[in-house]
């Protein structure tokens, strides 16, 4: 993950699978410009992003940007959360969820071996 930067904005569908395929943890949030609690979301997924910094790789995904990607994975709504664990999904959230939500969804996944 580049220095300084706490989420990854992911610019295409090969981008995207290299940073799931390459890291044990990524915490993925599909979102557009246009959807209001996309960006209500959007500085709790930043400070949970921040929190856990080096323990999991956090990217967004505009889904405006990346449609084929996100038909591929079934989003049908937004904002859309998954987690993707040795680059394969293992939880999906649909939804406005707050930084206390977003905290214990990373957590489970940090606990499990």
């Amino acid at each position: 993950m580049p220095e300084g930067k706490a989420i990854l904005e992911v610019r295409g569908e090969d981008e995207f699978l290299k940073i799931v395929k390459e890291n044990e943890l990524v915490i993925v949030d599909f979102w557009a410009p246009w959807c209001a609690p996309c960006l209500a979301m959007a500085p709790a997924f930043e400070a949970v992003a921040r929190r856990f910094s080096g323990e999991a790789v956090f990217a967004k995904v505009n889904i405006d940007e990346n449609m084929r990607m996100a038909m591929a994975l079934g989003i049908r709504a937004i904002p859309t959360i998954i987690v993707f664990k040795k680059g394969k999904p293992v939880n999906a959230r649909v939804g406005l969820m707050d930084e206390e939500e977003l905290t214990k969804m990373v957590e489970e996944h940090l606990t499990e071996a």
